[in-house]
């Protein structure tokens, strides 16, 4: 396949991200990140209607005699919870699946998550391939290894870090993905143009109306663009003691945002355009950016179509109160990604609560 972008994530546990269309069909690519004779497919009732029979059949094709197993979960991120992960587990036991196993994670984000802390536990961990369906899964939450379910206090806070043996992303998919997700994901690009790349929001600006429009191209350079600096950020630190949180800039105010909807109102992407543009504003209040910093991201989340403000009646101290439970959170007060302006981010500490109840505020 020509058109293939290929990003390698080096460290402890090294793998490659391929990036093209395909690639759900193509059985020796699938099959050579087998280590035994027995696969599982784990995927949601959104997406297994479309792709799960062609990644079977290429598993088949390519392995004659491969053992393979599949299981379907409700689409959506009420299904990412102990129960849902419970019911994974089942799944793959009476498959009756083995210690080289590898399990297949095709679809968003929340399978990718579940299927993940599954294969990290089932026999103290087998192998996991990610295969991503959605921008939002093909340039964060497939790649880096961070694998989790929810609880209704809080948002990825039982998991643990598993890296895949390999990380398939299909942008042949995106031509299925509803409009809402596909700039839903368009909001996690824009996130690592903020945190370390600033002529990235540059090129995210000249190529907005391309990307909205499925350009396949423009899709496939900013998969790569993304995945190239997440993989970078994650080889230095890969259990996120330091510089990976910076990953999480906006996320501190989305999740808590996801949470006090009962994750049943703004989709993740939403929720961290939003908190994006709330972290901004709370630099702005602590004297680290300037207005302008702020307008610009706030101008680039609209022109992709993405939400900047928390929708109406969520209350500030309710939101506070679940920033205090995010991992991000310290035992000294709340810790919060800031920047400095467009591709200068860091954490800091010990964040004043009136200030970010001010910026929630508004």
């Amino acid at each position: 396949m020509s058109h293939d972008r290929t990003v390698a994530v080096g460290g402890a546990h090294p793998y490659h991200i391929s990036i093209g269309p395909g690639l759900l069909e193509d059985g020796e690519r699938l099959a050579a990140t087998l280590r035994g004779r027995d696969a599982f497919v784990i995927s949601d009732d959104s997406v297994a209607p479309l792709y799960m029979r062609r990644v079977v059949d290429a598993l088949s094709g390519a392995r004659p005699g491969l053992r393979i197993g599949h299981w379907t979960l409700p689409a959506g991120e009420a299904s990412k919870t102990l129960d849902g992960f419970g019911r994974a587990i089942t799944a793959i036991a009476d498959a009756g699946m083995r210690r080289d196993a590898t399990v297949y994670a095709l679809g968003g984000g929340v399978v990718g998550d579940l299927a993940g802390f599954a294969a990290a536990a089932w026999m103290r961990g087998i192998d996991c391939v990610q295969l991503p369906t959605t921008l939002l899964a093909m340039v964060d939450s497939s790649v880096g290894g961070k694998t989790a379910v929810d609880l209704p206090q809080g948002k990825n806070l039982v998991g643990a870090f598993h890296p895949p043996r390999a990380v398939l992303a299909d942008t042949a998919t995106l031509r299925t993905l509803p409009p809402r997700e596909l700039r839903a994901g368009l909001a996690e690009v824009v996130k690592y143009g903020a945190i370390v790349d600033a002529p990235f929001l540059d090129w995210l600006e000249a190529q907005a109306d391309a990307l909205l429009a499925g350009d396949d191209d423009a899709l496939a350079e900013a998969i790569a663009r993304s995945c190239a600096h997440k993989a970078a950020i994650v080889e230095r630190d890969p259990f996120e003691h330091g510089e990976r949180a910076l990953l999480n800039f906006g996320h501190t105010f989305g999740h808590a945002i996801e949470t006090e909807q009962g994750y049943g109102g703004l989709v993740h992407g939403e929720a961290v355009a939003v908190g994006m543009v709330q972290a901004a504003r709370l630099s702005e209040r602590l004297g680290l950016a300037s207005p302008a910093d702020t307008a610009r991201l706030r101008s680039l989340l609209q022109r992709l179509g993405l939400p900047v403000d928390p929708p109406p009646g969520l209350d500030a101290d309710a939101l506070i109160a679940h920033m205090r439970l995010d991992k991000k959170a310290q035992s000294g007060g709340l810790r919060f990604i800031v920047w400095d302006g467009a591709g200068r981010a860091r954490v800091l500490a010990d964040v004043p609560e009136n200030a970010v109840r001010e910026v929630l505020r508004g």
